[in-house]
């Protein structure tokens, strides 16, 4: 009986370790916000689609969304302070966000109200619709796709070397393509899981 009752705790702690160290591996909750922040200001530097040069950009998200505040009540402050954050501003990461804004306003944006680019399943661009696009002006736009993923992909891998776990490039790049395309605005062109194309 005794070689049960023992048994039966060591699972349990086993369990609850094992608990714990999920919890600790990758703050997908940090990762949402520092991915969610990073790409609203990339959108909403560029203007909205029809809007003049002259009229203010949209507002940046809100950080104050009911979901962040629920979850804010939910996790107690003691435990929050054991959950990492995700560093995402370093030297490179900034370069990056700052070639990528002007990109956006100045190319990408009005590649995505037409609907020749969009958001792919995995945190890229890619041409949808090279037809939208005037000949003389394609090799321009591909180039300026490929720009943007060489950033992209430099981005994800950045933010998992700058918390020293670089086997996190693949969560990072998961939460960063989910985000593109939850800020995606109306009219804009992303890839389901499965790859096709879908307009929001």
């Amino acid at each position: 009986m005794r070689k049960l009752v023992y048994g039966l705790l060591t699972m349990l702690m086993v369990a609850l370790v094992g608990c714990v160290t999920i919890n600790v591996y990758f703050p997908e909750a940090a990762a949402q916000k520092a991915a969610d922040q990073f790409i609203g200001t990339v959108i909403d530097s560029a203007p909205a689609s029809g809007s003049k040069d002259n009229e203010p950009s949209p507002p940046p998200k809100k950080d104050n969304q009911p979901s962040a505040m629920l979850l804010d009540l939910l996790i107690p402050a003691a435990y929050a302070a054991d959950v990492p954050n995700l560093r995402i501003q370093t030297a490179t990461t900034e370069a990056i966000h700052g070639r990528m804004q002007e990109r956006f306003r100045s190319t990408l944006a009005p590649l995505f109200n037409s609907g020749a680019v969009g958001f792919t399943h995995d945190g890229l661009v890619a041409v949808r619709d090279a037809a939208k696009v005037p000949l003389d002006q394609r090799a321009g736009v591909n180039a300026a796709v490929a720009d943007e993923n060489r950033d992209r992909n430099a981005l994800y891998r950045e933010v998992a070397n700058a918390n020293n776990h670089p086997e996190w490039e693949s969560q990072i790049r998961a939460t960063f393509a989910k985000g593109w395309i939850e800020r995606a605005r109306a009219g804009w062109y992303y890839q389901d899981s499965s790859g096709a194309w879908k307009q929001k």
